[in-house]
């Protein structure tokens, strides 16, 4: 394929355009329960087959994320505790955002102004 410039462009743009669709779904994974690192880190994967910057940033980001890892076990509950809570937050207020809480309140028969989405309104 590498002798080939035309085919070997394409299977680049073609791989570059598939690994970053896979890193931003995993970025935007990552403040939510599940694989949004590894999603992160496959996309990374993906892209460094072709991209040594890639290679680069993985190993950079698989380091920093170890370490944070390890801080997090080495702290007191209460800080465990408290990202935990931060990670909650994000989860609900983008829930909120995205009008899920009106919606499951529509099931319901509550319709409180409250749960409407600013975003998406009643």
């Amino acid at each position: 394929m590498r002798s080939k410039p035309g085919l070997n462009i394409t299977y680049r743009v073609v791989l570059g355009v598939f690994g970053t669709a896979v890193l931003l779904a995993g970025i935007l994974m990552i403040p939510y329960p599940g694989p949004g690192w590894l999603v992160v880190f496959a996309g990374l994967g993906i892209l460094a087959t072709e991209f040594h910057w890639a290679h680069r940033v993985n190993k950079f980001a698989k380091r920093h994320y170890q370490r944070w890892v390890r801080w997090l076990g080495r702290q007191h509950l209460a800080t465990k505790l408290a990202v935990m809570g931060a990670t909650c937050l994000v989860v609900l207020t983008t829930l909120w955002l995205l009008g899920l809480f009106n919606t499951a309140g529509g099931w319901l028969g509550l319709h409180w102004t409250w749960l409407a989405s600013p975003l998406f309104g009643p």
